[in-house]
């Protein structure tokens, strides 16, 4: 009986579906990686990415360009900065997330309005919430770009609100433009509460939005003491319109658990941390 031959082909190699997954997700992961490593430290530079990720200067230039796009980041010189977590949220969303610790703050700033002061209110949902934490039997003058302030305190018989008219930003619910900012060139206020976007100490304050620049330069000129109310998450990031150096602000009122307020008391900065139950 002749023997059957048996033909023995090659056998095909199996594709290695883990390392396809690895080579799928490999810019994915490392760009996670990058937000963490910026979580950690506040600050990362193009230089220490290629050499920790052991890849070129134009995928981490690359890498850095997307996550910019995508609003996670602020690309500088050299590098990439933090971005506040609530950065491009409108006006009505911010206000919907006010939480026991914005309140906490919101109140211990308006501990220090004194009554017959001129005072000047930024916009923002922050100085919204310092403006409903006033007692309503308080006497003010208070001059602001932001209608939703000037509701808040329609009902305080002793405080007279003059309006900075101009265009008004759906954003972020304020006036801005000449009109707006030359009202508020013409007022000498005892004290501003300012809005931020984002505060560091070497960029400075930075707002999200070119049109409230002007608008937000004129307040910081018009108040001989100026207070800036934020929470943790906007200290150390930036935004990418330039305001001025953190030394504008004499008072800072923010969260007990900030680990790095020293960087803006060494800027002349009086810090104070509120607790919050």
């Amino acid at each position: 009986m002749g023997r059957r031959l048996i033909s023995h082909k090659p056998a095909k190699k199996r594709k290695n579906m883990h390392t396809t997954h690895q080579a799928i997700d490999l810019p994915s992961l490392r760009k996670q990686k990058i937000l963490l490593l910026l979580e950690r430290d506040g600050k990362v530079t193009a230089a220490d990415l290629v050499e920790h990720f052991a890849v070129s200067q134009d995928t981490i230039r690359r890498d850095l360009g997307e996550l910019a796009a995508a609003g996670l980041l602020q690309r500088v010189h050299g590098g990439a900065l933090p971005r506040p977590k609530d950065t491009g949220k409108d006006f009505f969303t911010r206000v919907g997330e006010t939480n026991d610790a914005k309140r906490h703050l919101a109140h211990r700033a308006a501990n220090l309005v004194e009554d017959g002061q001129i005072v000047l209110f930024d916009s923002g949902s922050t100085t919204l919430q310092i403006a409903q934490s006033l007692p309503r039997s308080i006497r003010l003058t208070v001059v602001t770009p932001s209608p939703m302030i000037a509701i808040a305190l329609a009902d305080h018989p002793e405080v007279k609100v003059i309006l900075a008219g101009g265009q008004l930003n759906p954003a972020t619910l304020s006036t801005t433009g000449q009109d707006a900012v030359r009202l508020i060139q013409s007022v000498k206020a005892d004290l501003l509460f300012t809005g931020v976007c984002a505060l560091h100490p070497q960029v400075g304050i930075s707002s999200l939005h070119f049109d409230e620049v002007a608008v937000k330069q004129a307040l910081l000129d018009s108040a001989s003491h100026v207070v800036a109310v934020t929470m943790a998450d906007k200290l150390g990031a930036v935004e990418p319109f330039v305001v001025g150096p953190c030394e504008r602000i004499h008072t800072l009122i923010t969260e007990w658990h900030v680990p790095s307020v020293e960087a803006y008391q060494r800027l002349g900065l009086e810090v104070l941390q509120v607790e919050v139950e």
